[in-house]
């Protein structure tokens, strides 16, 4: 009897020795994510501050995944092309991000986010002049590809859910466009499409899960020193 529940305290005590150690693994993996969270929100919130620098060509941000939200200027002019409209829900209700190519002096293309228009104004607002020339400021932001949750882009119909420069450039019949497009500042007394809606909130809950980690591997502990107590004790 007593070898038998020998045996069943260590098919216990074993297998929740090692569940023990993934919890504290997943919480020592949280807070290694706190300390990336916490990096990433400095550098974004510096980023969006910063004086607006020279914006960077398409082949420049290859392989960089810190460029996103930064403030950028560049000039050059509108193309002679539709805009696409893109779903979007703001603090202004839902509307449409209005997406428009633009040239670089330097020869390359990219999307502009020009702004916010409200789902009764896609007829009323105001085009992008193609006068050459314009210098524009705003927010870098990495292409959205595919669509949203649960809604796929659909380039024949014309629906758009997400900001996926590839896709668009191709429907709106350009050759090649930056891997990245340009939340454009708002202008002053600019009226619809409306700019510099861009939201930068990172969600940060890393400590919370870290803790709840740690709190399920020291109750486990606990747990797993009580069945594999002495008997009688």
């Amino acid at each position: 009897m007593a070898a038998w529940r020998g045996a069943v305290r260590w098919g216990i005590v074993i297998p929740g020795t090692v569940l023990c150690l993934i919890f504290l693994a997943l919480g020592v993996w949280q807070v290694q994510r706190l300390e990336w969270k916490r990096d990433l929100i400095a550098r974004t919130q510096a980023a969006v501050t910063a004086a607006p620098v020279a914006a960077p060509s398409p082949q420049a941000v290859a392989g960089d995944d810190t460029f996103e939200y930064r403030r950028v200027m560049l000039s050059g002019r509108y193309l002679q092309a539709p805009d696409t409209l893109v779903r979007a829900v703001t603090a202004l209700g839902a509307g449409y991000w209005v997406m428009t190519p633009f040239q670089t002096d330097q020869g390359w293309t990219l999307l502009v986010n020009r702004g916010f228009v409200a789902a009764d104004g896609t007829d009323d607002y105001a085009p992008a002049s193609t006068a050459p020339d314009q210098v524009l400021t705003g927010l870098m932001r990495a292409t959205q590809e595919g669509g949203a949750f649960l809604r796929d882009n659909d380039p024949q119909a014309g629906r758009w859910f997400s900001r996926d420069t590839q896709a668009i450039g191709a429907a709106v019949g350009l050759d090649s466009v930056a891997p990245w497009f340009l939340d454009l500042d708002r202008g002053p007394g600019q009226g619809a499409p409306i700019g510099g809606l861009t939201v930068v909130s990172f969600p940060n809950s890393h400590l919370s899960y870290a803790l709840t980690w740690f709190a399920m591997a020291a109750g486990l502990a606990f747990l797993l020193v009580f069945i594999h107590r002495p008997h009688g004790r």
